[in-house]
């Protein structure tokens, strides 16, 4: 199953004009409402902490293996032009042909719930550390201006919206399906005597992550057709769930 490097802002300082909160605790905020949605997809996911800065996420992603490495910001405009911009940018490093197939995926899906989708728009950028130091591929979403009072308001009143879209983005992009979020619920697996596969994608020709042994307490994020997506241990895959109980 795939897995990304989640990096909301650590801006403290860049605070909204609508006075609620700063550019980090925002982006905070939304990855916190991503987390339900990348559990149910059965997307992996480690995530920096606000004591932390854009370097040292990078840094700290690059000692691990991440197949996609995701920052999130909110944006602001020069102070000529302070409060009088508006749009989401997705930036990607230039060479990378996964990052810009990723920042058009995010576009394209973006697209649907910002009021102004003709300024959602994709921009290559090789001054922008999240994607230029990072070894993987990487995109850095400016989800909207956080002077322009529309912007800001649209974030705040979105996040369950705008979270749900970005998963949908990743699972778009890691070829796998998007399914809806449930309580988390512990299962058995019952598989008379042997053992379950855990495998990467909800097939039988998907490669197997693990084998889950008979009697094994499983944790179930939700369905898809006749597969669920569990935690074993480590391991996150789609079990078939005919053989959970």
């Amino acid at each position: 199953m795939p897995i990304i490097y989640l990096s909301p802002s650590t801006q403290e300082n860049n605070m909204y004009v609508t006075g609620t909160g700063s550019e980090e605790y925002w982006m905070n905020r939304l990855a916190d409402a991503m987390i339900p949605y990348l559990n149910s997809c059965g997307i992996r996911y480690t995530r920096n902490t606000p004591d932390m800065t854009a370097g040292s996420s990078i840094r700290q992603a690059n000692q691990g293996w991440y197949d996609f490495y995701l920052a999130l910001h909110s944006n602001a405009a020069a102070e000529s032009n302070y409060g009088n911009v508006r749009g989401i940018i997705a930036f990607y490093y230039p060479s990378s042909t996964q990052g810009q197939r990723a920042a058009q995926i995010f576009v394209n899906n973006l697209r649907g719930i910002y009021p102004l989708p003709n300024k959602v728009v994709t921009r290559a950028t090789t001054s922008l550390g999240e994607v230029r130091d990072s070894k993987f591929p990487a995109v850095l979403l400016e989800l909207g201006y956080h002077d322009n009072v529309e912007d800001a308001q649209w974030i705040e009143n979105n996040l369950t919206e705008i979270a749900r879209n970005l998963v949908l983005s990743l699972t778009d992009y890691f070829g796998i399906p998007f399914i809806w979020p449930v309580d988390p619920w512990e299962g058995t697996v019952h598989a008379g005597g042997g053992t379950l596969n855990l495998r990467s994608r909800p097939s039988l020709s998907a490669p197997v992550i693990a084998s889950i042994p008979d009697g094994a307490e499983v944790r179930i994020y939700g369905r898809y057709e006749d597969w669920y997506v569990v935690r074993y241990g480590d391991y996150v895959g789609y079990a078939s769930a005919q053989f959970i109980r």
